[in-house]
């Protein structure tokens, strides 16, 4: 089953993200799903404004799954934001 080959990972990637999101916000939205123990909001290396994308890692792996379930296609910010399961991240 898919979830089997995401059993090991516990991040996420979210995408979709209103670039004005800091990681605070980022925290807030995605912690009603579990302990977050990293976020990596991808920024540009000049200017250092968020590109609209994150990769966030939960200390408990069942978190992702809540955390894609209900806030994949959810609405933050005007924008619909995408979360799906991350199977290796580096």
């Amino acid at each position: 089953s898919w979830h089997a080959k995401f059993k090991d990972s516990a991040y996420i990637f979210a995408g979709g993200l209103s670039f004005d999101l800091t990681e605070g916000d980022i925290l807030a939205v995605f912690s009603q799903y579990g302990e977050i123990v990293d976020v990596n909001l991808v920024r540009n290396e000049e200017t250092g404004k968020s590109r609209g994308f994150a990769f966030i890692c939960y200390e408990d792996q069942r978190s992702t799954v809540l955390a894609v379930d209900n806030l994949n296609g959810a609405k933050v910010l005007g924008r619909t934001i995408k979360v799906e399961h991350v199977e290796d991240y580096r």
